[in-house]
């Protein structure tokens, strides 16, 4: 989960440049047709065959359900700081640990609840100011787009929590080729009504898009294969630090001061709760 945040930061960086120049869907159909050529070699090594779905309808479920949420995000990153869209994003754990708890009834040890309470208090501390209804009705601080990219943390986490259920049937390489086959195919339309011809240049950012998301969704993937969703959710919070470097070096976006202290109550949460977990899988590998 670390390095599928690290490529996701770079994949968000590279994306919020893209947007500013192409329709949402364009922008989505891009990154997920090139996500999908990307692994045509492994397809081919492997053979067809290996690739073929248990129940196909599933993973056209959830092609759909990411697509909403891809809409929204791509629709309002444009208009946010990099830092604050890595923020808004770590509300989605909250949605996934309860789903996950109500669903697949994992256990939630109270140091997991506790890490993603302070986590999403850090979150607080950083995007409060843009997410308070008086900023969005005034249109202060963008905070209409700091609403719309939030209301796809809930979508984004019915889809996270579908991935899990799909790793009971699916080998996490089905799984990842046919979110790409799905998105693509979904939102192809929508992206020919809205089409912009990229450059040489752009067509090379789409296809490092489709590079990063692939090799990104496959260690989410694999993540929570081996583990269950909650023990994946709490090293998201280190995205944060990522995304503020990046957008200070990428797009001149200078981290408040709300950032940073959010950022620091985000790390040090995300550390703790890693060192408990790791001493208690080590008196657990200790025990007769």
């Amino acid at each position: 989960m670390v390095v599928s945040g690290l490529l996701f930061t770079v994949l968000n960086a590279l994306v919020r440049s893209l947007s500013q120049q192409f329709d949402p869907y364009q922008t989505q159909f891009l990154r997920y047709f090139f996500g999908l050529l990307v692994l045509v070699p492994w397809i081919v090594h492997s053979g067809p065959q290996a690739f073929k779905p248990q129940h196909v309808g599933s993973h056209f479920l959830r092609g759909g359900l990411h697509t909403v949420g891809l809409w929204m995000w791509f629709s309002a990153l444009p208009q946010i700081p990099l830092a604050d869209t890595t923020a808004i994003g770590f509300t989605g754990p909250i949605f996934v640990m309860l789903g996950a708890y109500w669903l697949f009834r994992e256990p939630m040890r109270w140091e997991r609840w506790l890490a993603t309470g302070l986590g999403f208090a850090g979150v607080m501390v950083v995007v409060w100011p843009k997410l308070s209804w008086s900023a969005a009705m005034t249109g202060s601080g963008g905070g209409w787009y700091h609403l719309i990219m939030l209301a796809s943390s809930p979508v984004f986490a019915a889809s996270f929590l579908l991935t899990k259920a799909q790793t009971k049937f699916e080998s996490p390489r089905t799984i990842l080729v046919w979110q790409c086959v799905s998105i693509s195919l979904l939102s192809l339309p929508a992206a020919l009504m809205h089409w912009t011809h990229p450059d040489l240049t752009q067509w090379g950012l789409f296809a490092l898009c489709g590079l990063l998301g692939s090799a990104g969704h496959y260690c989410q993937t694999r993540a929570i294969h081996v583990a269950d969703v909650g023990a994946t959710q709490s090293p998201k919070f280190l995205e944060l630090v990522w995304a503020a470097c990046l957008g200070w070096i990428a797009f001149g976006d200078v981290p408040s001061q709300s950032t940073l202290i959010g950022g620091l109550i985000i790390s040090a949460a995300t550390l703790w709760v890693s060192r408990r977990e790791a001493r208690g899988k080590g008196a657990l590998s200790q025990a007769p």
